[in-house]
């Protein structure tokens, strides 16, 4: 009785919304036109000198130093403080952002990737009669549009999957789903709909077919994070901005205002982090958009300000391509503790994520283990038994901060803001924080709206709805193509270093993203990086040998390779036949020639050579201290079986070891094959020609 009012309720809804919203369909183009026009106008308001050449980052230091005041000082070089930067710049005040990291270091770069309204948050707003709610999910709507239309270069449509597993079920969410494609109105993307089982597992192959019902899919938006909060941070940079990137605040400036009596920042004591130089960039206004840091400039404010920040932990993980459709992502809408897992397609990976867990701010969070299995299992439960999902797949994994604050204008100081906030110091702080990616620039617009307000500044309303971002203009679909064939790695690396990439992991992380997708390839790829990148910055060898060092520390222990190596210990249970043994012996006395028990660096050296394969010492002691457990220098043969019981069960995957000498006894097995066949005929052989061809 209880399921039959549950499914008759909800059937009531979606025959409401579905009425609804074939009345709004006859209004859609009209208004979509009508959104198109108003980008239009929105772009040529801003009528300022667009910079063709970026200036170098020297130059961005020498305008911080030089200019006498700005009109905005950011600190923060996220999302939000580099869209506050943009906001600003394009009202035409004289605007500067420093960076203590680089731009899109923390937060930033470490989301689920998408673009989106907040399906879970319409829901929450529905159920819960929230106004606020509901509100948070329009804008967030709105703001999906506009950054797919100005920047189509870093991002896509999405379809997303939500598998139903019981019937009831299917109205429930046709409904939800269809009222969250309302309040997008005309910035809908497309119209979400419902699927058979058949067709759901046509498209989705991978999923778990036992009690599947059907399935229902709608569209939000996905981009490349790190890469968008870098367009951001460029294009004000074009307009005027002079932004730099490690470059931290040591304290705030402050004089005392002769009309209010009263202390006042009018800006800020930096340090440029690369050489250790500190300077004075003084501004009329200062913006606090640190993120999770929000605190700790607060207290640099008033030593008495209370904490706003509740910083809670989000992993993600990627892993191969393989484990989704090229263009459908996945939603469990609630998992074994109720929490949301997406599961997406990006970059030719697939993402999942992602967990809730409160932690300790750190510029540096660390990827647990604990929540690497929970993102696994959850996956597990989605995914059909014939897919066997194994630790070792996981290429990498992160961890980002997200920045939930109370808000410190409220009564209540001690529940959670839903929305962001935007508070201002008795002594003229503006604090921009909480809110999400995607709303990055209507935040932008509130924070600025209130600094103008509370400092009088000169400026009219943001401009910054359809301003297209650094990169969109004169972009194509099929530009990639182009620069695929002109273009190779030495040139990608020289180009980050014009946007301003001072490191070798400003380069992994962030102006490409391969430490974010396969830690094993970026660390690969490491030495060529440092290589060229010393080069074009004339690094001495000491400083290359540490740049080398620190991009492998911040892929060992920020992005999941700690927690992959881990999968191999001492204690590994050997779970090998008789027969796989045997033939794992072999394969090690191929290379252990004297019996000695373990084999080491040069007597791998030795059986590459054989077989004309060359790798470098460094390379090779790093590719064996991966199995050297009990690191004495040398891998002895338990050592190895334990690799190959790690690989067998799937908790190790794609060792560089394991890989080599398996190459190397086919190889060797080959040769000996070649070696042992009986004498051929030594007659000269007749040419191809006079033989007819071989026929």
């Amino acid at each position: 009785m209880a399921i039959r009012k549950a499914v008759k309720g909800t059937a009531a809804v979606a025959s409401g919304g579905l009425v609804a919203f074939y009345g709004l369909t006859q209004l859609t183009e009209y208004r979509k036109r009508q959104a198109r026009l108003s980008r239009v106008e929105a772009v040529e308001q801003v009528n300022m000198a667009f910079q063709d050449e970026l200036p170098s980052r020297q130059a961005q230091l020498t305008a911080l130093r030089a200019t006498q005041e700005f009109d905005v000082l950011v600190v923060g070089g996220g999302a939000t403080g580099s869209g506050c930067a943009l906001d600003a710049v394009t009202r035409d005040l004289k605007t500067a952002l420093v960076e203590r990291d680089d731009f899109s270091s923390g937060t930033s770069s470490r989301s689920t990737k998408l673009i989106h309204g907040g399906v879970r948050y319409l829901q929450k707003a529905i159920v819960k009669l929230d106004y606020e709610q509901y509100m948070m999910v329009k804008e967030a709507l709105h703001e999906r549009s506009n950054l797919l239309n100005i920047a189509p270069h870093l991002t896509a449509l999405l379809p997303i999957m939500l598998p139903i597993y019981k019937w009831w079920q299917l109205p429930y969410y046709w409904a939800g789903i269809k009222i969250y494609d309302l309040v997008a109105g005309a910035q809908c993307l497309k119209s979400s709909y419902i699927l058979t089982k058949t067709k759901a597992l046509e498209l989705f192959p991978m999923l778990k077919r036992d009690k599947l019902v059907g399935a229902i899919v709608y569209y939000d938006g996905q981009h490349n994070d790190a890469r968008m909060n870098l367009a951001i941070a460029l294009t004000a940079a074009r307009y005027g901005a002079a932004i730099a990137n490690y470059t931290e605040v040591v304290h705030l400036l402050k004089r005392v205002d002769p009309q209010m009596g009263k202390e006042r920042v009018c800006g800020a004591r930096c340090r440029d982090v690369i050489t250790g130089q500190e300077f004075d960039v003084r501004a009329k206004c200062v913006i606090n958009a640190t993120g999770p840091f929000t605190d700790a400039l607060r207290k640099m404010d008033d030593q008495k300000n209370p904490n706003i920040c509740q910083p809670s932990a989000g992993v993600h993980i990627v892993i191969p391509g393989y484990y989704s459709p090229d263009n459908m992502g996945l939603l469990d809408p609630a998992t074994s503790d109720g929490r949301v897992i997406f599961f997406l397609p990006w970059e030719k990976m697939t993402i999942a994520g992602t967990t809730d867990t409160p932690t300790e701010i750190t510029p540096h969070p660390i990827p647990m283990e604990e929540d690497i299995n929970f993102i696994l299992t959850e996956v597990r439960n989605y995914l059909s038994p014939d897919v066997e999902v194994r630790r070792g797949d996981v290429l990498a994994a992160w961890s980002g901060i997200r920045p939930l604050v109370t808000n410190p204008n409220s009564k209540d100081t001690q529940s959670i803001c839903r929305n962001h906030i935007v508070h201002i110091s008795d002594s003229g702080l503006v604090t921009i924080a909480g809110g999400k990616w995607t709303t990055y620039r209507s935040m932008a617009e509130d924070t600025l709206d209130a600094a103008v307000k509370a400092h009088n500044l000169s400026a009219g309303p943001s401009k910054t709805v359809g301003l297209m971002l650094e990169g969109a203009k004169d972009w194509t679909p099929t530009m990639y193509i182009r620069l695929v064939q002109d273009y190779g790695l030495e040139v990608e690396v020289q180009y980050a270093i014009k946007e301003y990439a001072c490191t070798a992991i400003d380069v992994i992380a962030r102006r490409t993203r391969l430490g974010f997708l396969n830690v094993q390839a970026a660390e690969e790829a490491l030495p060529r990086i440092v290589d060229i990148m010393g080069k074009q910055l004339t690094w001495s060898e000491q400083r290359k040998r540490e740049e080398l060092s620190a991009a492998k520390q911040f892929l060992y222990y920020e992005m999941g390779y700690k927690a992959r190596s881990e999968q191999l210990t001492d204690t590994s249970e050997i779970t090998l036949t008789p027969a796989e043994v045997g033939r794992y012996m072999k394969r090690f006395h191929k290379f252990d020639k004297e019996n000695k028990g373990f084999i080491t660096t040069v007597d791998v050296q030795r059986v590459l050579e054989s077989i004309n394969v060359y790798i470098d010492a460094d390379t090779l002691h790093e590719i064996l201290n991966e199995v050297d457990l009990n690191k004495n220098g040398q891998v002895e043969f338990n050592e190895f079986l334990q690799l190959m019981s790690a690989v067998k069960k799937g908790q190790v995957s794609a060792n560089r070891l394991a890989i080599l000498m398996k190459t190397a006894e086919q190889s060797l097995d080959q040769t000996e094959s070649l070696e042992q066949r009986e004498p051929v005929d030594q007659r000269k052989p007749v040419s191809v020609d006079r033989s007819g061809g071989g026929v």
